[in-house]
């Protein structure tokens, strides 16, 4: 017997894999930005990676498997979203973006488009691959740098 309906599955991110040049900075870079734990950690040769997170959660595993810099020519990931509570973890985030020298694209904190309330700020990890750490409200009152078109899709 088929059916014309599929059935609906419920999909939450696990973790998130980044393939990066330079383990060490990668981990301190992470550390340093978002507060990650370190959870696990190999060096050995040709295995290394970092496990970041929260106590009993992994969100971020980070593997030297690469070298050069982040594609943003090619088809793959466009950049990488984080959800705080508040515009004041946003404004914390990026006080520590500007304290390291990391790239920050539009000036800084802005909506995710004219007229939204929600937005944050939008910048590079040390091999050039695009974060977003954004709150729900709160943002409204900064330009968008876009207009109405999505400022996470132009940077």
């Amino acid at each position: 017997m088929t059916t014309t309906a599929t059935a609906t599955m419920a999909f939450t991110t696990g973790h998130i894999g980044l393939n990066v040049s330079d383990l060490a900075r990668a981990r301190d870079f992470y550390r340093a930005i978002f507060g990650f734990e370190v959870l696990s950690e190999s060096s050995e040769p040709g295995r290394e990676f970092v496990f970041l997170g929260q106590p009993g959660v992994i969100v971020l595993t980070l593997w030297r498997q690469s070298s050069g810099a982040f594609a943003k020519d090619r088809p793959g990931l466009h950049h990488l979203s984080f959800q705080v509570d508040s515009i004041d973890r946003v404004r914390e985030a990026e006080r520590r973006l500007l304290e390291r020298g990391a790239v920050i694209h539009h000036g800084g904190i802005v909506p995710h488009a004219e007229g939204r309330s929600s937005g944050g700020v939008f910048f590079e990890d040390p091999d050039g691959i695009r974060l977003e750490i954004f709150t729900a409200t709160g943002v409204g009152d900064h330009a968008a740098p876009h207009g109405a078109a999505p400022t996470c899709g132009f940077f």
